[in-house]
């Protein structure tokens, strides 16, 4: 029986591979008509990327791809997909790809809130335990999970049963994730008054205000945790340091001003909080692997090339 499945996986999986393929065939980014759901291919693999992972869940129906997450490293391909339950700034790479076998992947977002009123809503089964409290992790793919995401996508061949069937087979996704091996993650990110949800809603202010002096002991308290407990499960979810995950966004955020809005390295350093430029030089080559000039140069040349889209250069995909 065990077979039968792994074989009706194996089929499921190519449906979807080939589904995407066609809607991918002359851009290796598609933005859908689904709120929340983005399909990819690429020829090639690529270079390490840095960028920000949302809350979702990422499926590979070809291929494979590296995620570097702080110190940690994840691998996954088309029997295991890459959830993130809040934003987390990674450094990612597709590591299986030719014209012949082209990577085929796609990326749902999820609100937190919709996954919360689904717990509210259900009487859901005990949750899985779990080794881990990263805000990452990969997960074994399901025949079920892959029917949802097929059905999901066919939706786009009949777009007007899109606003009343959408919601509900992404309803349906998450149930399943919250339910699957990793669903303890998502359950203790949007239960109120968690530890996870308090780290998750220090993210969210760090997001909004990210060009501020970064004050520890204040962002600890307005989440209602002390100092030394917030700075643990900070790191353990993300990887990184508050200061650490400060920096990220900042320079992410700098990436995107000189590439979307034209601003110098300088104008740019500033605005996102940096009062040296030269450190501001030193870290963005540290992250990106190229001073800020050089860097964008690439970027643009490969726009140009390739038709990629580099605005979009810091949400990982």
């Amino acid at each position: 029986m065990k077979k039968n499945s792994n074989l009706d996986s194996g089929v499921a999986l190519e449906a979807l591979g080939n589904k995407i393929a066609k809607l991918t065939e002359h851009e290796e980014l598609h933005t859908t008509a689904i709120s929340g759901l983005w399909l990819f291919q690429r020829t090639e693999p690529t270079e390490p990327v840095a960028g920000m992972y949302q809350p979702s869940i990422c499926l590979i129906a070809q291929g494979a791809k590296r995620v570097q997450l702080g110190e940690d490293t994840y691998i996954y391909d088309a029997n295991h997909y890459l959830i993130t339950s809040v934003h987390l700034p990674t450094v990612v790479q597709v590591i299986e790809a030719s014209p012949e076998k082209p990577y085929l992947s796609l990326k749902l977002t999820f609100d937190l809130r919709e996954v919360s009123q689904l717990m509210a809503d259900s009487q859901l089964p005990p949750p899985r335990p779990q080794q881990s409290s990263r805000g990452m992790a990969t997960g074994e793919v399901t025949l079920s999970l892959i029917n949802a995401f097929q059905r999901l996508i066919d939706l786009l061949d009949s777009r007007q049963d899109i606003p009343i069937l959408a919601p509900v087979i992404q309803r349906e996704i998450i149930y399943r994730l919250l339910v699957g091996e990793q669903g303890l993650r998502l359950r203790q990110i949007a239960a109120a008054g968690s530890q996870s949800q308090q780290i998750a809603q220090a993210i969210e202010w760090l997001k909004g205000n990210f060009t501020e002096q970064l004050r520890i002991d204040d962002l600890a308290a307005r989440v209602s945790m002390s100092t030394s407990t917030f700075h643990h499960h900070f790191r353990s979810m993300t990887a990184l340091s508050p200061l650490q995950y400060q920096k990220q966004l900042r320079l992410q955020e700098a990436r995107r001003l000189m590439l979307a809005e034209r601003l110098d390295a300088a104008t740019a350093a500033f605005q996102v909080g940096y009062e040296s430029p030269s450190q501001f030089s030193r870290e963005y080559s540290r992250l990106f692997g190229a001073p800020p000039l050089r860097d964008i140069s690439s970027l643009r040349r490969q726009a140009v090339v390739g038709g990629i889209q580099p605005a979009h250069a810091i949400q990982a995909h």
